[in-house]
């Protein structure tokens, strides 16, 4: 469906002052060229100024009758299709600017042709002709807008011309071509092509095909490959005349009598492939190591049928009007040259094309999808699409249509768009018709920046003559050029320059016509609010937007419409009322700006709708900076008691909320509580009697719910506990008073919360470091409080071994540092070792190491104790820990439980045997019995007993502890090992007295066995 608006985005028009009538017209850069008719062989240049003021800058003669002509802005040259003597020739004119300026010299030279230096000089001050010679007639011709390439559709193929610099000296470069790919598509005569960024569209007179040229990495057999692609369009072609051959067949001169109309088809991406026009390509460049290689990939194909009327067919549905309009990633550097600008990132790509009576808008880039149709009001004759608009040219009026390129192509570029952070008016939205401005006869069109160049004869009769039907299929193209021809006499016409007005100015003009809608809230207003946006959307993206005048005006008109925008959506009651909230935040507007829009200052009770309480719920519960005043934040109190009282527990623990009342807000809490009591609403009100200093309100409602309903209460609304200041977590008052008062609430909940991914780990360290007002090194009691508790209920494998890292280095820390912790811990290691099975018990042969000597550690036994049970469970990775424990030196007894530990869990336990035959022996045994065990068994007899045994024999009787060891080993090994093996064990030179009841021990248990 299309809209209807009178707006007035025409502003002044001038006359081209042209001194023949034109036959064909084109523009680029800054300038326009108009081919006068066949009989002149002439093309008048332009310079178009502001306002559409146009300055002739002289002309120069073509060597034909210009057919077709098309400009190249990167390279900056001139192509056309001429006839001369019924022989059809395809030319580029390059320096044409010296010709215009006055200039008198032309050089004529083949594509490719080597120019010798001397000769080369000349090239400076004088137009170079470019003749480009082809084994067929051209039938159209596109230009690239990205690199200057050059396409030509010829009959059953497409060549394409590279653009080429060529440096002939130091500051001497020429332009000239290079035929680097042919394109041999069957049974199909173009009408017309579009060329751009190695995407091309061809139209016949019903059909569209839309291809991508790809690169492709070529293989060591890439020559072979290319010459077998080569030979495929020969041997089409060749089966194709066979095919026709047979043209007396009876059943033929029976075809002969009707129109035979093929089914519509619209095939798009992958599908298009179905479409059963093949097409092969030719490599003609010479290769080179830079040589590209393509391959082609089919994007869209689609059939039309003809129109067909109750007074018999039509034959003049026909396409025309075939282009392709590039969109670039915005953003480029004010200071980039046109050299960069040729480097610019393409962002989207579209296609348009035209029936008579209805248009077609297709993206093509990741997905290709139509996402335009246009109806005309009549019989359209030609079209012109740019970013902005599209402009349509009928037999009495030249149309102006909206378009929907920079919607679709702020999705490409942006994917926060169609978020609560971004929006963009929808592409299916629906588009509209500006304005409908009568011309008399308007026969063609182009665009080119804020200018529309338009040709009008005032021909009735020719008018007619164009109109009726023929029984010849020809293109739209071709019947106007004879229409032309025929009436090179007859007077009549005019080329207009007309300007488009600025972004601004119709902006302006566009938000003052939907105000003409606001008071009954209907949909029409924010269609045009939505256009108005798009419009400036538009011209942002367009890439010159850093260099132009109105680039200030431009952003403020973007924020302006976007507050429109946000406010339609609040106040109108729409299935798209979410879409309040991203306007909003992209006008760059505050909440108390916002609710200055939207609350009357008067006391009385508003309706407020979907989209407002959207914007309002969302905005206060970000962690925004905005701190509402007294006035405003009662004010928003009022609007959700009315409409939303769930939500005001959470609301009052927004910072935007911290200057209410407090006393205004408990009694809106308690008119709530009446009817929907939560947990949420009685923490809310204990902190409000914090805020207050009434501490028999704060007691009362803590005492209200047990701590484990307390604790939902919290997962419910974090920022009971903690709030965001530049994404830093700060805790509240809230939280202050329970690290005194409840300690263990705190941490309980503060658990739960990084449970339930509400903090996490690193936020949960600075929450409470700043909590206890710690330094950035130092770790208080609380948030080891903190961990030890995690270690209790987390389940996820990373943080347990991080968590487990933490706490030993603390505890390493304290013991090695004789630091006492700054509150007591909420646990004991014994509290610990019940609830956690990440802190094991300690093993009989610790205590007993720590029972040897003095007690010098019990001021720190706690951390002691937790430290060793930590490692005599299995969780903790030793090999990580290691660096960790490095302070603890095994001089002392800690240390010494801690070394032993680590290599037990490490498996070497002879390292561990030697430590404690070093430092305590009277822990051996306890070791050995608990430690060795299975396949670590053999060390009492391999390990043990033959050191137990050396040492012995060192120290004599002196060492009643090695002695007692040693008895304790021999009686374990005479128990687990054979008599003749027990024997072997033995010492040669022991006493036999004392070994002598041992081996009687292992020969008595053979005899038992």
């Amino acid at each position: 469906m299309v809209q209807l608006y009178n707006l007035h985005p025409f502003g002044s028009q001038r006359v081209v002052p042209c001194k023949q009538e034109p036959a064909h017209f084109c523009c680029g850069q800054d300038v326009l060229f108009v081919a006068s008719t066949a009989a002149s062989c002439r093309v008048e240049v332009f310079a178009v100024r502001e306002q559409g003021r146009c300055e002739a800058l002289g002309s120069f003669a073509t060597l034909g009758a210009v057919l077709r002509m098309a400009h190249s802005s990167a390279g900056d040259y001139l192509v056309t299709i001429e006839e001369k003597n019924k022989t059809t020739f395809l030319r580029a004119y390059m320096n044409w600017r010296c010709m215009s300026a006055g200039s008198s010299r032309v050089c004529v030279r083949m594509v490719g042709h080597k120019m010798e230096e001397s000769y080369s000089e000349t090239l400076r001050d004088q137009m170079s002709v470019v003749e480009m010679p082809l084994s067929d007639p051209p039938l159209c011709i596109s230009c690239c807008s990205v690199n200057g390439d050059l396409l030509v559709g010829c009959k059953n193929k497409l060549v394409m011309f590279c653009l080429k610099y060529r440096v002939i000296k130091q500051n001497l470069t020429v332009l000239d071509f290079e035929r680097s790919l042919i394109l041999h598509v069957d049974n199909l005569i173009p009408a017309e092509v579009a060329f751009c960024a190695r995407h091309i569209a061809i139209t016949t007179e019903l059909d569209v095909l839309i291809l991508k040229l790809e690169l492709v990495q070529q293989s060591a057999d890439g020559t072979q490959q290319c010459a077998q692609r080569v030979s495929a369009p020969e041997k089409a072609v060749d089966g194709g005349v066979k095919d026709e051959s047979p043209s007396t067949h009876p059943l033929q001169l029976e075809l002969d009598e009707f129109i035979i109309c093929q089914k519509p088809v619209e095939l798009l991406g992958e599908e298009s492939k179905l479409c059963e026009i093949p097409v092969t390509l030719e490599s003609t460049e010479l290769p080179t190591e830079d040589t590209k290689h393509f391959q082609v990939q089919y994007l869209l194909f689609r059939r039309f049928a003809p129109d067909q009327s109750p007074f018999g067919f039509c034959e003049e549905t026909k396409l025309h009007s075939i282009q392709l309009l590039p969109v670039y990633q915005t953003g480029i550097s004010s200071t980039a040259c046109e050299e960069i600008e040729n480097k610019r990132k393409l962002l989207s790509l579209f296609c348009f094309f035209s029936l008579p009576h209805v248009g077609y808008l297709y993206s093509i880039g990741k997905l290709v999808e139509l996402i335009s149709t246009y109806q005309y009001s009549e019989k359209s004759e030609q079209a012109v699409l740019t970013p902005q608009f599209l402009h349509v040219i009928t037999s009495q009026n030249l149309q102006c249509f909206t378009v929907r390129c920079s919607a679709a192509a702020a999705r490409g570029e942006d994917p926060y768009i169609d978020t609560t952070v971004k929006a963009c008016p929808p592409v299916t939205l629906d588009v509209c018709t500006l304005r409908m401005q009568l011309f008399i006869g308007p026969r063609a069109i182009c665009h080119f920046k804020n200018h529309i160049i338009l040709l009008t004869k005032a021909d009735t009769e020719d008018i007619t003559e164009r109109r009726k039907p023929t029984r010849r299929m020809l293109s739209r193209k071709a019947d106007s050029i004879k229409s032309r021809t025929n009436s090179e006499s007859e007077p009549g016409w005019n080329l207009y320059i007309i300007n488009t007005v600025s972004t601004i100015q119709l902006y302006r003009e566009m938000v003052d016509y939907s105000r003409t809608y606001e008071n009954v809230k209907t949909e029409s207003c924010i269609h045009l609010l939505s256009e108005a946006h798009l419009l400036v959307r538009a011209a942002i993206m367009d890439p010159h937007f850093l260099k132009s005048d109105e680039k200030e005006d431009l952003l403020r008109a973007f924020r302006e419409s976007c507050a429109f925008l946000g406010d339609c959506y609040s106040r109108f009651d729409t299935k798209d009322y979410h879409l309040a909230l991203p306007y909003y935040r992209m006008s760059g507007l505050s909440m108390t700006e916002v609710l200055k829009r939207l609350v009357s200052e008067r006391d009385e009770i508003q309706t407020y709708e979907r989209g407002f309480i959207f914007y309002l719920t969302h905005s206060l519960s970000e962690d925004s900076n905005e701190e509402l005043s007294k006035e405003s934040g009662n004010k928003v109190l009022q609007i959700f008691y009315h409409t939303d009282p769930v939500q005001l527990p959470h609301i009052l623990c927004s910072p935007s909320m911290r200057n209410i009342c407090p006393l205004t807000a408990v009694k809106y809490l308690q008119k709530v509580e009446k009817v929907m009591p939560s947990v949420v609403l009685t923490l809310t009100k204990a902190f409000l009697a914090l805020k207050m200093g009434d501490l028999t309100m704060y007691e009362h409602e803590m005492d209200s719910c047990k701590e484990t309903t307390l604790v939902c209460g919290f997962i419910g609304q974090p920022r009971l506990l903690q709030q965001r200041k530049e994404g830093i977590v700060t805790p509240t008052e809230f939280a202050v008073h329970l690290k005194e008062m409840q300690p263990g609430l705190l941490v309980a909940a503060t658990v739960a919360l990084h449970e339930n991914s509400k903090i996490e780990l690193e936020e949960a360290d600075t929450f409470f470091k700043m909590l206890c007002n710690s330094s950035e090194n130092t770790v208080p009691q609380l948030l080891m409080d903190f961990w030890e508790a995690l270690l209790v209920v987390s389940s996820k494998e990373d943080i347990l071994q991080e968590l487990l890292l933490r706490v030993t280095s603390q505890y390493v820390r304290r013991i090695s540092r004789k630091q006492l912790p700054d509150t007591k811990p909420l646990k004991t290691t014994e509290d610990l070792i019940n609830s956690c099975s990440h802190f094991g018990f300690i093993v009989p042969w610790v205590s007993s190491i720590m029972s040897v000597g003095c007690s010098c550690d019990k001021d720190y036994h706690e951390d002691i104790s937790r430290l060793q049970s930590l490692l005599c469970s299995q969780s903790i990775n030793i090999a990580s820990a290691l660096p960790v424990l490095e302070p603890l030196t095994e001089a002392d007894k800690v240390g010494l439980t801690i070394r032993v530990l680590c290599n037990t869990r490490l498996g070497k336990y002879e390292e561990a045997i030697d430590q404690l035959l070093r430092r305590c022996p009277d822990a051996l045994v306890f070791y050995a019995q608990h430690e060795l065990k299975g396949d670590s068994q053999a060390l009492w007899w391999n390990k043990l007993l033959p050191e137990l045994c050396k040492r012995t024999r060192l120290t004599g009787n002196d060492c009643p502890v090695l002695i007692s060891s040693l008895k304790e080993t021999l009686s374990i090994v005479a128990m687990e090992v054979e008599l003749r093996d027990f024997l072997s064990l033995l010492p040669e030179d022991g006493t036999a007295a004392f070994f002598l009841p041992h081996l009687l021990h292992c020969s008595q248990r053979r005899l038992l066995t």
